[in-house]
């Protein structure tokens, strides 16, 4: 069994001027992060890896995901192309994994991240991942690389506005 929990980066500061791959939360992203990770936390599923966009707005909603669990912002696997990725790319990364995980979290952006989860499950639909949401998957497979032609269940979706 394999499960992925899609994460769209915390609200950034639209105010920002400078390069976007740049671009910082804003003091809502700064609040919800904390809050969506204990959230998640709470689903009480093991994550055995925490791989994210290197943009600044991604790299700290990881970090601060990781940090509520207990661990070190080390533990994020950091990949390039995961920055404005298109559902294609996404598949590849999660084609890639080594086999011995079983549950991985992926931070990423708009609108790549809503045309991924809208591929995963037939059931299930969204018109815009929120900033801060969390989207769940699993698949019954055993190779990462049988995931993306997988038949999978749709997990959980959550997101700040939701409430507790």
């Amino acid at each position: 069994m394999k499960q992925v929990i899609i994460i769209r980066h915390a609200k950034s500061d639209q105010r920002f001027w400078g390069n976007d791959f740049e671009r910082p939360l804003n003091e809502r992203g700064k609040a919800d992060a904390p809050v969506m990770a204990r959230r998640l936390k709470d689903q009480q599923i093991g994550i055995d890896a925490w791989i994210s966009s290197p943009a600044e707005r991604a790299k700290r909603t990881a970090e601060i995901f990781t940090k509520e669990f207990g661990l070190s912002a080390d533990e994020v696997i950091f990949i390039s192309a995961l920055y404005h990725a298109a559902p294609e790319v996404f598949y590849d990364v999660l084609g890639h994994l080594p086999d011995n995980l079983a549950t991985v979290s992926v931070f990423s952006h708009n609108p790549g991240i809503t045309y991924f989860v809208n591929s995963l499950v037939d059931d299930v639909s969204i018109d815009n991942m929120p900033t801060c949401g969390v989207f769940a998957v699993s698949a019954a497979v055993s190779r990462w690389q049988d995931f993306a032609r997988a038949k999978k269940k749709f997990l959980f979706f959550d997101y700040p506005k939701l409430g507790p």
